[in-house]
């Protein structure tokens, strides 16, 4: 009976290691983008958009993301994106409760002529009337500085 035990606790640790996901090895795009964009319904806008690399989640070339979009008057919307290299995925939910929209758009990551990290998203949002679509230009802003007392 001992070896019985032994054998399926050997058993599930190589289940275990053999669906291990390799480390991360993508490039890591977190940080704060300054986003000035253009759609139907808005016209010209300017957000603050954060991506903050999901480790767990991330493996090989392939990276998970938290996503968030602050507007001007300081309202927040959370959502995910999806990296491949160079390419994202992004979706997340504009309000809540009984008034959500969903926004689904895709991404390519660059560097601009100074070497920062900048992406245009294009993106769509459904709605009753055949939905919306818009764009995004976003540049990394530069890490906060913090002050020594």
């Amino acid at each position: 009976m001992k070896k019985f035990f032994l054998f399926i606790s050997l058993a599930i640790l190589a289940n275990t290691a053999a669906q291990a996901k390799p480390d991360f090895t993508g490039r890591n795009y977190s940080g704060t983008y300054a986003c000035k964009g253009y759609n139907e319904k808005v016209g010209d806008y300017e957000v603050t958009v954060g991506l903050r690399l999901n480790r767990v989640s991330s493996y090989g070339d392939f990276g998970a993301y938290h996503y968030t979009v602050e507007t001007p008057n300081s309202v927040v919307y959370h959502g995910q994106a999806a990296a491949d290299g160079p390419r994202l995925a992004i979706s997340f939910q504009l309000g809540d409760g009984k008034n959500v929209e969903q926004s689904t758009g895709l991404a390519l990551m660059k560097r601009d002529s100074r070497g920062r990290l900048s992406f245009r998203k294009k993106y769509y949002e459904p709605d009753d009337n055949g939905g919306n679509y818009g764009f995004e230009d976003c540049n990394i802003l530069p890490p906060a500085k913090t002050v020594k007392p």
